[in-house]
């Protein structure tokens, strides 16, 4: 059964959208979602970012199991800047006695985490 990362770049293949119209969009690099492509489990709202702009539901591609794992839950909240602030609340996970999962684990929120402070910056300092 293919992961999360398989099912959204077949979805994009299909679409027939070009990867360059899409990362201009999300406001990544190609090795950013090419990495994407790559990842078991990905950020709800990322998928969301790219169904919209691919006109593609991922609800149905997504076993529930599936999208139960999805990174991060969203909550749009204010902050004093007047800017929309999307929290990112990981879920827990289950304890796994295996080094290398968790490293894997860690890196990905890692770079969801990095990708998410690019965000911010973009719409606080806009494009440069």
């Amino acid at each position: 059964m293919p992961h999360q990362g398989e099912i959204l770049q077949e979805a994009i293949k299909n679409s027939g959208i070009s990867i360059t119209r899409i990362v201009d969009e999300l406001g990544i690099t190609r090795p950013t979602i090419y990495r994407k492509f790559k990842e078991d489990t990905l950020d709800y709202s990322f998928v969301k970012k790219v169904g919209e702009i691919i006109n593609h539901d991922f609800s149905n591609d997504f076993t529930s199991l599936q999208q139960s794992s999805l990174l991060f839950v969203t909550q749009p909240v204010r902050n004093v800047a007047s800017h929309v602030v999307t929290p990112r609340v990981t879920q827990p996970q289950p304890a796994d006695s295996d080094p290398s999962r968790q490293l894997l684990l860690l890196q990905a929120k890692y770079i969801s985490l990095l990708e998410a402070y690019n965000e911010l910056l973009l719409k606080v300092y806009g494009p440069k």
